[in-house]
């Protein structure tokens, strides 16, 4: 029974908070994202960025970003 009540009680805070969001203007949207915390996770990390290091399509990516990019101010 207390279980069910302590659920009970999340979804309404939960509830409450989504309509505050709307009210504010906000449309709540849940995403999912790799667990960071995960092991092996940096292992992956390093693994994918090594094979993308003399990526010609990666390069010219990342200068186009670089020529988009408003960095001005930065340092």
């Amino acid at each position: 029974m207390i279980r069910e009540n302590q659920s009970s009680n999340a979804r309404q805070r939960v509830k409450r908070h989504r309509d505050a969001l709307r009210e504010a203007g906000f449309r709540p949207v849940q995403i999912g994202v790799p667990d960071t915390r995960l092991e092996g996770f940096a292992q992956e990390c390093r693994k994918q960025s090594a094979l993308l290091k003399n990526d010609q399509a990666e390069t010219d990516t990342l200068d186009w970003i670089e020529q988009l990019s408003d960095d001005e101010g930065w340092e």
